[in-house]
């Protein structure tokens, strides 16, 4: 079947594209680069004509609260009007375990907001909610820099690799529509702050990670179950020892 993958060069589209080619479906990549822009609606008819499934992988530029939002719902729009016009049958998006329970984080309001549209939209869906990423681990401690320390919540974490976010799009494109959320996260759980050390300590990278209850992500105060499914989910396989031992990191 035809599988348009919106975002298909980023982080999880460039391995979760040829996942899908192995299973031998025909794989469309929407990028801007490639014509397809679903911020402005370029070339989303002719990219979705014949498609039976949409996955969307998109990502704001801009990380600042009105520019995610305006990005999300913007996009969402076009892509969904687009998927209505083409008669396609399943619109997968990708989204955050958590983006309903911590709504000071901007970007977790965008993410919302794009997962109301989805439902609203009348085109069978499936959303997958991921925990963090192991591969923004570092970004992750950056952003959360005070003086010399890297600050962070005690509240739980339990991050996923890349590979396993797109081992399960990739399964989830290629099944029914389940007009529901998905949720995954990594097979591991453990303190925020102790993660990001531990990280941190792996890598030879020799900043503090103080324990702050009242530390923020992204703007949004971290409670004990912010960041981690509170219900059943379906776990990734590649542990935090495994992810570190590869040889394609970037450190």
């Amino acid at each position: 079947m035809k599988i348009v993958v919106i975002g298909g060069t980023g982080l999880i589209g460039s391995k979760t594209v040829p996942l899908l080619r192995q299973g031998g479906h025909d794989v469309v990549v929407g990028s801007p680069s490639s014509g397809v822009n679903s911020l402005t609606g370029e070339g989303l008819d002719k990219a979705l004509a014949g498609a039976a499934v949409v996955i969307d992988l998109t990502n704001s530029p801009s990380f600042e609260d009105n520019a995610v939002l305006n990005f999300f719902e913007t996009s969402g729009r076009n892509l969904l009007a687009a998927e209505k016009t083409a008669g396609v049958g399943h619109h997968v998006a990708l989204s955050i375990v958590g983006t309903d329970r911590t709504p000071e984080n901007g970007y977790f309001r965008a993410k919302v907001a794009q997962e109301k549209l989805i439902e609203a939209s009348g085109v069978p869906y499936t959303i997958i909610r991921a925990t963090q990423f192991l591969e923004f681990l570092g970004g992750i401690a950056d952003s959360s820099m005070s003086g010399d320390k890297v600050r962070l919540s005690p509240g739980s974490f339990q991050p996923i690799a890349a590979d396993d976010v797109a081992a399960a799009v990739a399964e989830v494109a290629q099944a029914k529509p389940r007009s529901g959320i998905v949720e995954i996260a990594g097979p591991e759980r453990a303190p925020f702050d102790a993660f990001i050390a531990r990280y941190l300590k792996a890598v030879g990278d020799p900043r503090d990670v103080v324990s702050d209850p009242e530390a923020r992500y992204f703007g949004g105060r971290v409670e004990e179950d912010s960041l981690v499914p509170q219900g059943e989910a379906r776990l990734g396989r590649i542990g935090f020892d495994e992810w570190i031992a590869r040889p394609r990191m970037g450190h």
